[in-house]
């Protein structure tokens, strides 16, 4: 196993820019740069470490998964700043975004100790150190609950590599690679993913885990960007609070995040004075091909795919108004994704599946209208 380079430890040779300035040193170096690290990376958790909103404890739903893994870090400081990122991704989802518990699954390096060494104050139920083993337990588990119309949101935190042949994310032991998770992925009988890797040399990911209704995003833009990535702290703050709510409608889509996650990790390299050595990807229209922005079809699903539990909140425990909500979101999903394949189809044929999906909406927003007088 071998890991990637810290944030611009290339970039020792341009002017104005020193070894002591850089933020990262190199993983797993022999030189004693290495001592440093603690420092430095708290300095960069600083900068970077989302606010999380405190909220009220969502109203739960049962048909959503979620699978957080962080790779193993190659020293202390990584490896704290990566469970801690999943802690605080995991305490998001059970308490704020309507996740149950049970339907979380927790793995990393440690996977134990207190919250200061980064692992779960709390002990999840599901937390178990980021094996292969243990994250094919937890496909498994998922692919056992879930059904059609679940939700399943996946992120990967850390380090990843890429040898010029096959993507990897590395875990504890042996690593899986992109074809493993792809596999994984394939096997679940859900309609809807979201597959985030914000490793690093994580942008091989994209083509062999693009699939229909899969939104995939990744931290990098290929293989060959190797070094440590901040991707992770701000595509979390952008998921897990309003901040990223551009359209002002009180919840945030995937693409939202995504959007805010590029803009402030762009944002933190030109504050950080230091040249971006990671560019985010996205992919959600299955052609395997990833984009830095919602374009040539991309972003479409994501635009309308939310993994907060808002309609169970309005629903307010009314069974048949919680389906019609989830109804309405999937009209939603499907209209979005007809007008991503407007160019691959004749005119008259667009416009009158768009219709008829406009009418089955409509519909749908009067029954919930009617519904909740």
């Amino acid at each position: 196993m071998r890991f990637p380079l810290k944030p611009f430890s290339e970039a020792k040779s341009l002017a104005g820019l020193t070894y002591s300035s850089l933020a990262l040193c190199l993983a797993f170096s022999s030189c004693g740069a290495s001592r440093n690290s603690n420092s430095q990376q708290t300095n960069l958790e600083a900068q970077t470490k989302p606010t999380v909103e405190k909220k009220q404890r969502a109203a739960v739903d049962p048909n959503k998964f979620a699978l957080v893994i962080t790779s193993v870090g190659g020293e202390e400081a990584y490896t704290k700043t990566f469970s801690g990122q999943a802690v605080r991704l995991y305490e998001a989802l059970t308490n704020q975004l309507g996740f149950v518990e049970k339907n979380v699954f927790l793995l990393t390096e440690t996977a134990s100790g207190g919250a200061e060494d980064g692992a779960p104050g709390d002990d999840p139920a599901h937390a178990r150190r980021a094996t292969a083993a243990e994250v094919r337990k937890s496909f498994a588990a998922i692919k056992s609950a879930a059904n059609p119309d679940s939700l399943v949101l996946i992120v990967l935190i850390g380090h990843g590599t890429f040898d010029s042949q096959q993507a990897k994310f590395n875990l504890v032991g042996p690593d899986l690679t992109a074809k493993d998770y792809a596999e994984s992925v394939a096997a679940l009988p859900t309609r809807r993913v979201v597959f985030v890797n914000c490793a690093s040399s994580s942008g091989e990911f994209i083509k062999p885990l693009s699939g229909s209704g899969r939104v995939v995003i990744t931290a990098t833009r290929s293989g060959n960007e190797q070094n440590a990535t901040v991707f992770a702290e701000h595509f979390i703050a952008g998921l897990v609070g309003l901040v990223a709510d551009t359209d002002k409608n009180g919840r945030v889509s995937v693409l939202e995040a995504f959007n805010y996650a590029t803009k402030t990790t762009a944002d933190w390299y030109k504050k950080s004075n230091r040249l971006a050595s990671e560019h985010a990807l996205i992919d959600d229209n299955g052609d395997g091909t990833g984009h830095e922005e919602a374009a040539a079809g991309d972003g479409s699903l994501a635009k309308a795919l939310y993994i907060d539990s808002k309609p169970m909140e309005q629903a307010a425990g009314d069974a048949e108004l919680a389906r019609l909500f989830g109804e309405r979101q999937r009209l939603e999903e499907a209209i979005e994704k007809l007008k991503a394949r407007k160019g691959e189809m004749k005119q008259d044929d667009y416009e009158g599946e768009l219709e008829d999906l406009f009418v089955e909406l409509a519909t749908v927003n009067q029954q919930i209208k009617v519904r909740q007088k």
